[in-house]
């Protein structure tokens, strides 16, 4: 039986940045460190982008983990932060639970570290809840690709969706009419490649004026 297209909508997401914490990022392994931090930052601007609702949450901060990496402060600074005193799964954290009920939004874009744990508990959970769960698989690391293969799968059976921060930013725009500058100049931002596009369209735009 073939399943409905559930497309992400800027009206009805809401984005869940989990544990991206200082200590908990050295252990990602499966991208390399300066593409994990650009995929990361790079779904914070889609979200500040599309204004979407976040909430940042971090786990046993005062401990081994570390802090939020201040990239996330600095974009979200009114966001919802739940510090979550030891709870491993977000989900069973009462504040963040009722901080995305208080959205009243259905669609949740996850990412996280790590992606076997910070990312699948609370994926899983909202999957049982009844939410429609996206997974950002490019701004959610963990130790290596055997490990992180074996969550995807898990997460994927249990109907979790999974995509990489450009297909979010893509599905929430829907047209290129919506503000082609710029969301194409946040791309440009993250993707050098795609800086060559905007520079061609930027040149076809002014010999048009001119």
């Amino acid at each position: 039986m073939t399943k409905p297209y559930k497309k992400l909508s800027k009206d009805d997401a809401v984005l869940l940045l989990v544990d991206h914490q200082s200590g908990l990022i050295s252990l990602v392994q499966d991208f390399s460190p300066d593409d994990f931090k650009n995929s990361v930052i790079a779904l914070a601007d889609i979200g500040k982008f599309f204004q979407l609702p976040t909430i940042l949450t971090t786990s046993f901060d005062e401990g081994p983990n570390g802090p939020l990496v201040p990239e996330l402060i600095e974009r979200f600074p009114d966001a919802p932060f739940i510090h979550r005193p030891g709870q491993i799964n977000a989900w069973d954290n009462e504040d963040f639970v009722k901080a995305i009920q208080a959205t009243g939004r259905q669609q949740l874009i996850i990412a996280g570290v790590v992606t076997d744990v910070c990312v699948s508990f609370p994926a899983l959970s909202a999957i049982e809840a009844g939410y429609d769960v996206f997974v950002v698989t490019d701004a959610s690391g963990t130790f290596n690709t055997t490990v992180q293969q074996a969550a995807w799968q898990r997460m994927s059976a249990a109907g979790v969706q999974l995509m990489n921060w450009f297909s979010v930013a893509c599905e929430l725009h829907r047209d290129w009419r919506n503000d082609m500058q710029g969301l194409g100049n946040l791309l440009s931002n993250h993707l050098p490649n795609y800086r060559n596009l905007m520079t061609s369209f930027n040149m076809l735009q002014a010999a048009k004026k001119g």
